[in-house]
This record gives structure tokens, C-alpha cells and sequence, in this order.
């Protein structure tokens, strides 16, 4: 399970470093290779190729009228393999669809992770309080 987060720069070839404390699991549970694509939300998601395949036969599962969302999915995905040193290479093409500059947040969400560039990522989360502190939607949470 991934979770937590790391604030991350793609360097000038637009590699993520993976962070150590992941790096171990996805060697052992996919041999390093990974699955990037785009999330409807505006970040890339990034899946150990095992969890990918999982998520990959449950959205080509999906019908017809769903066409919009397996091509968002599928169409977009990038199989990669981290280099010796961790790194993945995130393409120009899924950069850009995901506004992703240097800056980036990585965010782990159990099976697979975000990729959000920071600025948005920031944005759209302090947005995202806003209205559910307006909308009460944290009242059933024990803290």
C-alpha cells in the first residue's frame, strides 16, 4: 500500500525520482516496471505493472458508453521501467495533458500513485476544503 506524500522536481529530461522508501516495493512487486496515464481530475496516475493490469482489464471490462473514459485510460498509458537509480521517464505527451511542470507532488493512494503538478494540485485541494467546510462534509469525521 502507498500512501503519503513527496514533493518532487522532474529534472531537465523530465525524470521523476522515485522516492526510496517506494523504490524497494516496486522492485520486488514489478520488477521496477511501472504504468503511467492520465486521471480524469488532471494528474497522472502511476500504477506497478501488476496493479495495472488489474485496473487495465477492470476499464476495457467497461461499456460502450464509457468509451470516453477507456480511451482517457488506455489510450494514454505509458509503460516504463525505473533505471538503476530509481528514476522513470514521464513523457512529454503526459506532461503536458497534465499541466505537469518541474514541481511536482507525488501522492500515494493505496494500489497506484498521483502525480500532480504542485501548483495545481495545491489549488484545486484548497478548493476542494473550502467547499466541504462550507458544505459541512467533514462533520461526520472523528478526529
Amino acid at each position: 500500500m502507498f500512501q503519503g506524500a513527496s514533493s518532487l522536481s522532474l529534472d531537465a529530461k523530465g525524470r521523476l525520482s522515485v522516492p526510496t522508501r517506494h523504490r524497494d516495493v516496486l522492485n520486488a512487486t514489478a520488477g521496477g516496471q511501472l504504468t503511467i496515464t492520465r486521471h480524469p481530475h488532471g494528474c497522472l496516475m502511476i500504477f506497478p505493472r501488476p496493479a495495472w493490469e488489474q485496473f487495465r482489464e477492470r476499464i476495457a471490462a467497461m461499456p460502450l458508453k464509457d468509451q470516453w473514459l477507456k480511451r482517457l485510460f488506455l489510450g494514454n498509458a505509458m509503460d516504463v521501467d525505473m533505471d538503476g537509480t530509481g528514476r522513470v521517464l514521464v513523457s512529454p505527451e503526459l506532461r503536458a495533458a497534465a499541466g505537469i511542470g518541474k514541481d511536482t507532488l507525488l501522492l500515494g493512494m493505496g494500489s497506484h500513485f498521483e502525480l500532480w503538478d504542485k501548483a495545481t494540485h495545491d489549488a484545486k485541494e484548497a478548493e476542494a476544503l473550502a467547499a466541504g467546510m462550507a458544505e459541512g462534509a467533514f462533520q461526520d469525521l472523528a478526529f
